[in-house]
């Protein structure tokens, strides 16, 4: 076994050196990986004061190792924020738990300078249990610091980008929409367009507009799909709608117009169907005749003086732009005095509360209490409808219609 170890000797010249001299270059080592670490190292006692920093961290704050150990506290190092920090959190934490993980703080350089760090420290006790020495790892967070102001940057320049698509989607939908509805005479009107999502611009419409001898056409519509492309087809859609009417204000005519030009282009990417209702009012002593045509739009409902509700549907009115000649049926009813007509797009009823979706009968028995009731009133009641909802998948399109009761009716009672 000596002649081995003698052969391995000579073999190696580093195992011919004495053991204590061995042992002296790895203090060494261990010396200069502690002074020279890619991170800041110190060790305070309990009440903070520095007895030992590396030439790391002295480096970074610009100090030398006489100004600092035995003459400063940890805490002298930091901002008046990180003081504060120190003192409500910090030290607390580390008395409690005897050690922090990730703290980010900063340090003043002895030129002013502020220095991002994160601080991870450990507390040695002694065998009564009491903290002998606080070891504290301290690492550069310039780099984190400038990728995280850069991720904050973006994220503000994103969000302005976001407020201003919000701003041209709102422009866009103001624009397909009438400013004021008029109001024929003894009658009250009111619209209202909820959006469900600020970022897209919808597909639905209203609008009600004079046709000469005492008559007036509405409508209330649902381009298929959202964004630029149903819009370019909403805007088409009603202004087809109006000048249709001006020719021929049939309902039954009007949809059939409207079809035409809407299925010219249903084998392009940019074609959309619609559902719709178009109505014609003409007077009829104290209240108005109603003529309705549908084509696949949700049925109107009547509000009528005596509290009675009822759906107005048009069975067999088809989607408007899918087929060459759709089937298109009317219907005439009358809005008395006292009476109103609620018109609204499909995002009502498909609305979810209670994880389930609102439905027509819902919609019905709701309509039941508010009965009998103006248009602004019931707008304002559907609208506030609309606040319960958790879910709102679809825009929401509303327009009311009402005849205004006898004189003594709306007196004051006072």
């Amino acid at each position: 076994m000596d002649a081995v170890s003698s052969r391995g000797a000579g073999n190696n010249p580093e195992l011919t050196a004495p053991w204590g001299d061995k042992t002296a270059a790895a203090g060494d080592e261990t010396d200069e990986l502690y002074e020279n670490a890619p991170c800041g190292n110190l060790a305070m006692l309990p009440d903070g004061t520095i007895v030992k920093i590396n030439r790391t961290l002295l480096s970074w704050l610009g100090y030398s190792r006489e100004e600092l150990v035995g003459r400063r506290r940890f805490r002298d190092l930091l901002t008046v924020g990180g003081q504060v920090f120190h003192e409500t959190h910090l030290a607390p934490l580390l008395r409690m738990r005897g050690e922090v993980n990730g703290i980010a703080l900063e340090l003043k350089a002895a030129d002013g300078a502020r220095l991002p760090v994160l601080v991870t420290a450990t507390v040695k006790t002694g065998a009564d249990g009491e903290p002998l020495v606080i070891r504290t790892t301290v690492f550069d967070a310039r780099e984190r610091r400038a990728y995280e102001q850069e991720l904050l940057r973006a994220r503000r320049d994103a969000e302005g980008d976001r407020e201003r698509l919000r701003g041209l989607v709102a422009g866009l939908q103001r624009s397909l929409l009438p400013v004021t509805l008029p109001a024929p005479a003894g009658m009250r009107t009111a619209g209202h367009y909820r959006m469900a999502s600020a970022d897209e611009v919808g597909g639905d419409f209203y609008d009600l507009f004079p046709l000469g001898e005492s008559r007036w056409g509405f409508f209330l519509g649902d381009v298929c799909g959202k964004g630029v492309e149903a819009a370019a087809v909403t805007a088409a859609a009603r202004y087809t709608l109006r000048a249709a009417a001006v020719y021929d204000p049939t309902p039954e005519a009007v949809l059939a117009n409207l079809n035409s030009v809407l299925f010219q282009e249903y084998r392009s990417q940019a074609h959309r169907h619609c559902t719709v209702v178009f109505g014609l009012l003409t007077p009829d002593g104290d209240g108005w005749s109603v003529t309705l045509a549908g084509g696949g739009h949700p049925p109107p409902l009547l509000l009528g003086a005596d509290g009675a509700v009822a759906y107005q549907h048009t069975v067999g009115g088809t989607l408007i732009g899918i087929i060459a000649e759709p089937k298109l049926v009317s219907r005439t009813l009358r809005l008395g005095p006292g009476d109103t007509l609620v018109l609204y797009s499909d995002g009502l009823t498909d609305a979810r509360t209670g994880g389930r979706r609102f439905g027509g009968d819902a919609l019905e028995a709701f309509a039941r209490l508010q009965a009998p009731i103006d248009a602004p009133s019931a707008v304002a009641a559907f609208a506030g409808l609309l606040d319960t909802f958790e879910v709102l998948d679809d825009d929401v399109a509303l327009m009311a219609l009402s005849v205004d009761p006898p004189t003594a009716d709306r007196a004051d009672p006072a």
